[in-house]
């Protein structure tokens, strides 16, 4: 008997022993060793403090081959003592896979928002929504938090967005298996939506529009998010870890894309080509969503409708030295040169003279080369335009950043109504085009504007940007709690920087909180909120020409707090004195 408990004893100090180990080897950022010098750095971040997923370690490994194969070194730690601002500033993005609970305490959870806001990038997978329920910036980042799931089932993926670098090696749908989360809110409003699941070939859902993979600008920084990759087999899949691979290249800033989040888009082209018409030589192929240029010199025209004021999108993709562009504000033409006559080309090339390559407006103006070649991707990747026309203003956007700025003031020229297309310039060139869609605006922002006036009719939102910061109106962390500081902060397109005007003379965000001067106040440096909408006084606001905001209870302006122009700079109302802190356009 003795010899037993002496036995069992050393069994129990074994197992403690092993614990401790297993425990230290945990709280050890576990460096690969490279080959060769890689370019960038990531780390792997898997702490749990609640369910831990059997897929970590086989995740943890794929990421590894993934850096092996795609130049980037991985470390892997679940010592949340990594998270300081000395050893995340050896990273490009940290990746947390699968963590669960609370995992970061107050100190290394302002090291992480330094990092993300600082330039760093995030990227979640799957149980990262499962992840800092009560840190409301980790809200803001992951972009939704996990609400339930139901058992392990095969599903249909939606491939909404197929020219981020983790998706644009998708067709329009995916059937996978793995477990499906459902979220505590849709984060469509403030994110670019990548993947969304189709709720009617699997059982339990219950969000109605349900995305499962995402991104969006954050800060200087970038996040990823997919709610793929519970299942060990996740790992091995070619499509996952390429759709893994290219959230991190985006995160880690080695590939671009425009992670903005979009709505109100109408699709001119996803598939279709109803509407369309071919004028010139070559043509346009049709297969899986996707246009390719062959011969040419012709174009592609959408003959359905003149548009005057709007927002267009589309991806694009060159072969090589290709040469393409699009085509904005021409009448009906009667040649592919006839249009390129009397309307403007945006130049798709991936060399040539300045005012004749990608982003400028083909012979008028070239683009800002020092942030196009930061935007774009090379020939053989995707990239995304935004072409902004707005009277006869049209701005260039390529994967989200502005790169051309151009107001025509040719008389033989007009933006103000116009059709649009896309051409196939010729052999040996070849171009693809996915996702053309449109977005309709229903104001005019007069181009050149003579002075930055936020005025608009009642119904009209938009951000708000400091004219002497050059940063928009926002509600810190994106909370909807009455009181929640109102800030300026980088200007992102997200729904806690979006303000409609109302007849009520309100400034509204999120639908139904307004502008508010704190406990009805007429003194200089009182604060500013948001609250819920009231008709009170304190909330109502005159957009004035010159560019001021005037509180009308009060009789003064919407002023940023010492002239300040940093991210979270906060705002008052002041004596109304002209200055730039106290002025506004809108965006």
């Amino acid at each position: 008997m003795l010899r037993h408990l002496t036995s069992a004893a050393a069994l129990r100090r074994l197992a403690v022993t092993a614990v401790a180990l297993a425990t230290a080897a945990a709280a050890t950022v576990i460096p690969a060793v490279p080959a060769h010098a890689a370019s960038y750095k990531v780390l792997v971040f898997s702490k749990t403090a609640g369910f831990r997923h059997d897929s970590i370690a086989v995740g943890t490994q794929a990421i590894r081959d993934l850096g092996a194969a795609n130049d980037f070194t991985v470390d892997a730690t679940e010592d949340s003592s990594a998270f300081n601002t000395s050893n995340l500033s050896q990273y490009k993005a940290v990746v947390f896979l699968s963590t669960t609970g609370d995992v970061l305490n107050d100190t290394q959870q302002s090291a992480f928002q330094s990092y993300v806001d600082g330039g760093g990038g995030y990227v979640g997978v799957h149980a990262a929504a499962d992840t800092e329920y009560n840190w409301s910036y980790y809200g803001q980042l992951v972009g939704a938090w996990f609400n339930s799931h139901p058992a392990i089932q095969q599903a249909t993926v939606r491939n909404e967005d197929r020219a981020h670098p983790a998706t644009s090696h998708l067709g329009t749908t995916w059937s996978r298996t793995d477990e499906w989360y459902s979220y505590r809110s849709n984060p469509r409003p403030n994110v670019r939506v990548l993947q969304n699941l189709d709720e009617s070939t699997y059982s339990g859902g219950g969000m109605g529009d349900h995305p499962i993979t995402w991104c969006h600008p954050q800060s200087n920084g970038r996040a990823f998010y997919t709610g793929l990759g519970h299942t060990q087999e996740s790992y091995s899949d070619s499509n996952f870890r390429t759709l893994l691979l290219g959230g991190i290249k985006y995160a880690a800033k080695a590939a671009n894309a425009d992670c903005r989040p979009e709505t109100g888009y109408t699709a001119l082209y996803n598939g279709s080509t109803t509407g369309w018409q071919q004028v010139g030589p070559g043509s346009f192929s049709n297969s899986q969503s996707t246009l390719t240029s062959s011969g040419g010199m012709g174009m592609l025209w959408y003959s359905t409708k003149q548009f005057g004021s709007y927002s267009l999108k589309l991806d694009w993709k060159l072969t090589g030295d290709s040469n393409s562009g699009v085509v904005v504000g021409f009448p009906a033409p009667g040649s592919a040169q006839g249009a390129l006559d009397t309307g403007h080309e945006v130049q798709i090339d991936a060399t040539d003279s300045a005012d004749r390559t990608t982003g400028a407006i083909y012979g008028f103006k070239a683009a800002d080369i020092t942030a196009r070649d930061a935007a774009l991707n090379p020939p053989g990747q995707w990239n995304t335009y935004e072409l902004l026309v707005q009277g006869e203003r049209l701005q260039v956007f390529l994967n989200g950043t502005k790169i051309n700025d151009f107001t025509n003031t040719d008389a033989n020229r007009s933006l103000t109504q116009g059709y649009i297309g896309v051409q196939n310039h010729g052999s040996p060139d070849v171009v693809q085009y996915r996702n053309i869609r449109i977005k309709e605006l229903t104001t005019v922002t007069p181009s050149p504007s003579p002075s930055p006036s936020p005025s608009a009719s009642p119904g009209t939102t938009s951000a708000l940007r400091g004219v002497a910061s050059n940063r928009c109106l926002d509600i810190s962390g994106a909370s909807q709690a009455n009181g929640a500081v109102v800030q300026i902060w980088d200007c992102n397109g997200r729904a806690n920087q979006q303000w409609t005007s109302t007849s009520a003379s309100e400034l509204r965000v999120y639908g139904n909180k307004c502008l508010d001067v704190s406990g009805n106040s007429t003194a200089n440096g009182a604060t500013v909120s948001i609250w819920d909408c009231n008709g009170q006084n304190n909330q109502k606001w005159r957009l004035n020409s010159d560019g001021t905001i005037t509180a009308i209870g009060a009789n003064k302006c919407l002023d940023i707090v010492g002239s300040g122009t940093a991210n979270g700079s906060r705002l008052q109302i002041y004596t109304c004195h002209g200055g730039n802190n106290q002025k506004w356009t809108r965006v």
